[in-house]
């Protein structure tokens, strides 16, 4: 899985997106073996940011991101893209602040591409607060 998100990592890089990994991806660099197909991002829901996201998903071939506009995604809470892998990007999460989020980002690398993966304490006050 990884893989096939390195060009959309380096995509969100280059356009200087703002977001986080949450869910299964993120959860495998804090020792949760985990097997999931698709990517889970929180992102600053900012027109400018939400922007920029679009941007880097078109840039690394994501076509399905041509069928939205910024002000839709910002709109809702949850956009799913599916081209050749599926991204959930969401604008909020239960329990989870973006600028908390961003501001404890761990910094990951994959084949040498770094990625923002959320901090294990941000993921688990996440997951507690969807349960509730």
């Amino acid at each position: 899985m990884m893989n096939r998100l390195l060009d959309v990592f380096g995509s969100f890089q280059k356009h200087e997106v703002r977001y986080v990994v949450i869910g299964g991806i993120a959860a495998v660099p804090h020792g949760v073996p985990r097997a999931t197909f698709d990517l889970d991002l929180l992102i600053e829901a900012s027109a400018d940011n939400a922007n920029r996201l679009l941007t880097g998903l078109l840039d690394a071939d994501l076509a399905s991101a041509a069928l939205i506009t910024t002000d839709e995604l910002l709109a809702n809470e949850i956009t799913v893209f599916k081209d050749r892998v599926r991204i959930d990007v969401q604008t909020s999460t239960p329990g989870l602040r973006f600028e908390d989020a961003w501001k404890n980002r761990i910094r990951m690398s994959y084949q040498n591409q770094e990625f923002f993966v959320a901090s294990k304490g941000a993921l688990i006050s996440s997951k507690l607060s969807a349960r509730a």
